[in-house]
């Protein structure tokens, strides 16, 4: 009976030691990730007075992962994904070094500041699908839809305490750049139980086979499945416009509540939102579209209410559960997608995800920082929110009338049972 409350319960997956190592030091070394991410809007913000030049940052972070996402995750499909996460984690522990050294001796500049955030794009996109994939293999095939949320939980709770620390440590540290070194260390946290995992103890999958065409060959398997198409279009769409929080909120923070500090908590109250979110999905034994589609509704009403809201503590009160509906929109997309994954496509579909949801930054950052700069503060969070709801509710059309033409056509016998 305990046996089976454990199993069941939304840490279930922290059975295993490799797991429980694993998402330790993940969490200590993303809360180092959010410091940085904080860090480098507010330099870029601090050097140019606009959020569009924050955007153009985005810009260039995100976009290897828009160009060469999906056929990482065929890297990764493979390879040995712990290898590929030990070499990537530590490649971007150098990249926040460099950043740190360059703005501490003031030789740091805008297209410099592009330059390496393209390259730190670069090692993410091989290492988003590696990491993740990682992350299945720690686990048995039963528990993989609770790793994937508990994933999902460390890296966005881990925001609770990045920004904030960022917002904290910045005018003490007498800027930007010793949040980056602390930024390089945090990475250490990752290092060390990647080196001390049990490899004799996890499950890996078998590696796909060489050649072929394997971005095409998921995006085929997700076109045969209406439910899931219709799961990463929307996942898309919503990705790209409504998660740019680095520009809008940045702007919000400085127009409407007279300080760029308050970037940092309201960073922080969404981080609290992200791990309630996440953490309410991995208590779920299976998750459904019902679950991924609510949790967009709620993203999209909390955008609105979070925009328009005057008081800067109201706003840090509606972040958390703007937060919430983000972070189980994403949960549940990655969960429902690697439900229905073949092994040896996981890491693909991962990759698909992260394309989706981080690969699309170019194109949404850009936008949000132009409209903050040349429409409102108010409309670059709240545009994503309407975005959201008219996402949300054209997938919910297209599949309740899927699921009526389906009973339909069922045999009557079927349709009895």
């Amino acid at each position: 009976m305990v046996q089976s409350l454990t199993q069941m319960s939304m840490f279930r997956s922290l059975r295993h030691r490799n797991a429980r190592l694993f998402f330790l030091g993940l969490f200590v070394s993303n809360i180092g990730t959010w410091m940085q991410m904080t860090a480098m809007a507010l330099l870029v913000y601090d050097l140019t007075g606009e959020a569009e030049k924050v955007g153009i940052t985005m810009l260039a972070q995100f976009l290897p992962m828009l160009l060469i996402g999906a056929w990482a995750g065929a890297i990764a499909d493979r390879h040995n994904k712990h290898r590929m996460t030990l070499i990537t984690q530590i490649l971007q522990a150098g990249q926040a070094f460099t950043v740190g050294i360059l703005t501490l001796t003031d030789h740091i500049n805008l297209p410099l500041l592009y330059v390496l955030s393209a390259v730190l794009g670069i090692v993410a996109a091989i290492d988003n699908p590696a990491r993740r994939g990682l992350v299945i293999e720690l686990v048995e095939v039963d528990e993989i839809s609770n790793a994937v949320s508990l994933n999902t939980a460390v890296m966005t709770g881990s925001r609770i305490f990045g920004p904030a620390l960022a917002a904290a440590l910045k005018t003490p540290l007498g800027g930007p750049g010793w949040l980056f070194v602390l930024n390089g260390c945090s990475f250490l946290g990752i290092i060390w139980p990647l080196m001390a995992i049990d490899r004799t103890q996890m499950f890996a999958a078998p590696p796909a086979k060489r050649g072929g065409t394997p971005v095409r060959d998921a995006l085929r398997f997700i076109a045969a499945d209406r439910r899931l198409l219709t799961v990463l279009v929307v996942f898309t769409v919503v990705g790209t416009f409504a998660f740019n929080y680095s520009v809008s909120l940045l702007k919000l923070a400085d127009l409407r509540f007279g300080d760029e500090r308050w970037y940092g908590w309201l960073l922080a109250s969404t981080g609290l939102g992200s791990l309630i979110g996440s953490l309410l999905t991995a208590s779920r034994p299976r998750v459904t579209v019902r679950w991924f589609l609510g949790n967009g509704a709620l993203l999209a009403v909390m955008c609105l209410a979070v925009a328009w809201m005057p008081w800067s503590y109201a706003a840090l009160v509606l972040s958390v559960p703007l937060g919430m509906g983000g972070a189980a929109f994403v949960a549940g997309q990655s969960a429902i997608m690697q439900q229905e994954s073949p092994p040896d496509m996981r890491g693909r579909l991962l990759a698909l995800g992260a394309v989706a949801f981080l690969g699309t930054t170019p194109i949404g950052a850009p936008v949000t920082g132009w409209i903050a700069d040349n429409v409102s503060a108010e409309w670059s969070v709240a545009y994503g929110g309407l975005v959201t709801a008219v996402a949300v509710t054209v997938a919910a059309v297209v599949l309740r009338r899927r699921a009526r033409v389906a009973a339909s056509t069922m045999p009557a016998a079927e349709v009895a049972g």
